[in-house]
């Protein structure tokens, strides 16, 4: 019995003897059943056509994989063999991941390029216009990059009035993806951005692969500012090209997409100015023929002409009512001077002018001889003055 072994020590041994002669190995198959826990890790099978090995890559090395595996890619993997003792399979532990060669990139792109289409995320009914004229646009890229350089170089030129905001991020490797659409979202939370471009300068496939990713897709086509795609060179071409409302052959070429040329403003100012100032002449000369020809018109006359009438019909009215009015006002004079003079001739003075006097006793008008008293004084108002008779 002292050779018998239990379970957990033959699954030592063996880990042991695994992990001590097969510490680092390189191994080439393709990606089958791959899964990203919940928990950051990766665990997918490689295989070949006769074999396969369970692979684990820990989360945080696995950050620094430029590209999201898939089913089906040929890869190149490193790692170590180890055992996993509660089910005593053996796997790999990879240190490190990359496509096995440029076709395998290629036919990744392809591969999200048909299912992105197929959702509609490159639909044209989805592109949004780009603005002529923006107050302000936001750069995603690396602040230290060339390309930035560029863009802001020809946005001083052509259009200094623009406002840049950039939104720094990395441009490829790991995790180049992730930051990228964060921007994205980072600049769409801005109220006053108008535009944003998103890109970089040349580089290899594997350079560029970031603007490849699917998280770098939909950011682009979930954005409610209008995106142009500025990646690499002419030649190049990336999902993100495809998903952007517009696609520019390099970053230099999207700032000047993006901006009007004040050169070009100003040439069509001062030549659109010459050529109103000639057109408004043109057009009052055109309108002055047009009055000129209504005025003279007979339609026109002959309001003109009811209206000369009218006038003429007023003017008599007026006529024959200030003299109907004359008439009234000197008979009205006439009667008022009639009456004056009656009143005139009832005047006391005007009678006592002619002889008559008038008498009054305890200040009483003695009009009858029969009402005066001989004991009482009397007096006696004259024209000319007042008698007292005691």
């Amino acid at each position: 019995m002292a050779d018998v072994l239990s379970v957990s020590e033959i699954t030592g041994l063996i880990k042991q003897t695994l992990e001590d002669n097969f510490s680092e190995v390189s191994v080439i198959g393709e990606i089958s059943n791959f899964k990203a826990h919940i928990s950051g890790h990766w665990y997918f099978t490689l295989k070949d056509s006769n074999a396969q090995v369970s692979c684990t890559m820990w989360r945080g090395i696995n950050n620094y994989v430029f590209f999201s595996p898939q089913d089906g890619m040929k890869i190149i993997i490193t790692g170590k063999l180890t055992v996993y003792p509660p089910r005593g399979n053996y796997q790999l532990d990879v240190r490190s991941m990359k496509p096995a060669g440029v076709g395998e990139l290629q036919a990744a792109f392809e591969k999200l390029k048909q299912k992105l289409a197929a959702e509609g995320v490159f639909d044209e009914q989805f592109k949004k216009p780009i603005p002529k004229f923006p107050k302000k646009i936001g750069i995603v890229t690396a602040i230290n990059g060339a390309a930035f350089q560029d863009m802001k170089s020809i946005a001083q030129r052509r259009f200094p009035v623009v406002e840049i905001l950039i939104a720094s991020c990395k441009v490829q490797g790991e995790g180049a993806a992730e930051e990228i659409a964060n921007c994205i979202k980072l600049l769409n939370m801005q109220k006053d951005i108008d535009l944003i471009i998103v890109g970089r300068g040349g580089g290899s496939l594997e350079d560029l692969w970031a603007f490849n990713e699917e998280i770098v897709a939909r950011s682009i086509f979930d954005s409610k500012i209008p995106v142009i795609s500025a990646v690499g060179h002419e030649i190049d071409f990336t999902i993100s090209d495809f998903a952007a409302d517009l696609r520019a052959a390099t970053p230099s070429a999207a700032m000047e997409l993006a901006t009007p040329d004040k050169e070009e403003l100003f040439a069509f100012i001062s030549e659109f100015s010459y050529y109103l100032s000639v057109k408004i002449m043109e057009i009052i000369s055109s309108y002055r023929k047009d009055v000129d020809q209504t005025v003279l018109s007979y339609g026109f006359r002959r309001p003109l002409d009811f209206l000369k009438d009218k006038m003429q019909q007023l003017d008599n009215t007026l006529y024959r009512f200030q003299n109907n009015f004359d008439n009234s006002f000197d008979g009205c004079k006439n009667h008022l001077a009639l009456l004056e003079s009656k009143v005139s001739s009832h005047d006391v003075n005007n009678v006592l002018k002619r002889g008559f006097a008038i008498v009054k006793q305890d200040g009483k008008y003695i009009t009858r001889k029969k009402n005066l008293e001989s004991s009482k004084s009397i007096d006696i108002k004259f024209y000319d003055g007042d008698v007292n008779i005691k």
